[in-house]
Order: structure tokens, then sequence, then C-alpha cells
């Protein structure tokens, strides 16, 4: 009886094993998609600190939001706005970023491998006639 369970249970570890691999590698392609479309090299995607940094490139915003991002609690707030700017920077609404909030492993993919295009720095302002920005 024992041993029957301890099989059981190593077919069942390697089999959660094998699905949290695949998940992994999921994630890391479609981030390394985002980041090629936002014209970034795929591989910072994948490393610690720096890939953030990037990411803070990608949605224009300072480094220094990096540094927000460790700070407890006011990183939700941060983490936020960076994922309502990223929508932005790819041609998408608000609802599209409360979409990756909620649910990450759908709209993510969409944003990574659908049609959206990297519109960079100017996403989402608007010029005016006489060269005013509106950042609204």
């Amino acid at each position: 009886m024992e041993e029957s369970s301890g099989i059981l249970g190593a077919l069942f570890g390697g089999v959660f094993f094998l699905v949290y691999i695949g998940v992994l590698v999921f994630l890391i392609a479609t981030y390394w998609k985002i980041y090629t479309k936002a014209g970034k090299p795929g591989w910072a995607s994948i490393v610690p600190i720096y890939g953030t940094i990037v990411y803070m490139e990608i949605i224009n915003k300072p480094a220094i939001w990096v540094l927000y991002l460790f700070i407890p609690f006011v990183n939700i707030y941060f983490g936020i706005l960076s994922v309502i700017e990223l929508a932005k920077v790819f041609g998408k609404d608000t609802g599209f970023a409360v979409g990756i909030i909620f649910l990450p492993f759908i709209f993510l993919p969409m944003l990574a491998f659908g049609d959206a295009q990297y519109q960079g720095a100017m996403a989402g302002e608007k010029v005016y006639d006489d060269g005013i920005l509106d950042r609204g």
C-alpha cells in the first residue's frame, strides 16, 4: 500500500513539474516577444533587475520606478501604473490593462503574439497644433 502511494506521489509530482516548466517556458517566450516588439533585446526579459530597467524604457518611465517596485504597498501602485503604460505603448486602452492585471496569462500573450504594434513614447499622447502635449 505504501509503495503504490509513493509511486502515485512521484507521478503526480513529475506531471506537476512538467506543467510548471511548460508554463514557465511559455511566459519567457511571451515576455521575450514583447521586448523584441518594442525593439529591445529579448534576452533582457530574463535578466532579473536589468530586465525591469529595460521594461521601464519600453514604457517610457524613469529607471527610479524600479526602486519603487521594491517598496511594499508602493509597488502595487507603480505596478498597476506600469501595466497601464505597457498597454498604452502598444496602442491598447485601460480596459486591456485591466485584463493584463486580472488575466495576465490571456492578455499578455495577446499583446505579445497578436497584431499589437509598439508605438513608443508618443502613444497615448495627443499633440495639439501649438505643439503642446496632452498626456491625459
